[in-house]
């Protein structure tokens, strides 16, 4: 009796990913990356502005705060580090999309090499999964 051979998962090599994608396509990603860090960057810039000049509000105007007063700026302050935070973390993504881009591995599955179908890189240009793989780590 012959077994059937078995049939592996094509592993798609980062020469084979970036030849999928023509010179003019990956220009445009790029441009369209950058853009969107440099919005990020600005945004990032001016919380960080916004978060000095609530802790210098919080420094000259605290005399004769009562304890509502001094809980509603420590709260704003939080909420200013977490939007801070926050971006800074979509900044990251969207540099690591950027690198992806030039290693030919950006719109491929980091988790199943499948690739991320266009209509989720164009939502999200720095998805680094495919849908399914997606819902899986958000069900974990």
């Amino acid at each position: 009796m012959v077994k059937p051979a078995e049939s592996k998962p094509a592993t798609k090599t980062a020469a084979a990913k970036k030849g999928s994608r023509s010179a003019a396509e990956t220009e445009k990603i790029r441009q369209a990356l950058t853009s969107r860090r440099d919005e990020l960057q600005e945004e990032y810039d001016q919380t960080l502005a916004e978060l000095a000049e609530l802790q210098r509000d919080r420094l000259t105007d605290s005399a004769g705060d009562d304890q509502a007063d001094t809980g509603t700026k420590t709260f704003e302050r939080e909420q200013e580090i977490t939007l801070a935070n926050g971006i800074l973390e979509r900044i990251t993504q969207v540099e690591r999309a950027l690198e992806r881009l030039d290693e030919g591995s950006y719109g491929w599955c980091e988790r199943c090499g499948n690739p991320i179908p266009v209509e989720r890189l164009a939502a999200f240009p720095s998805a680094t999964l495919c849908v399914s793989c997606k819902q899986l780590e958000e069900r974990r």
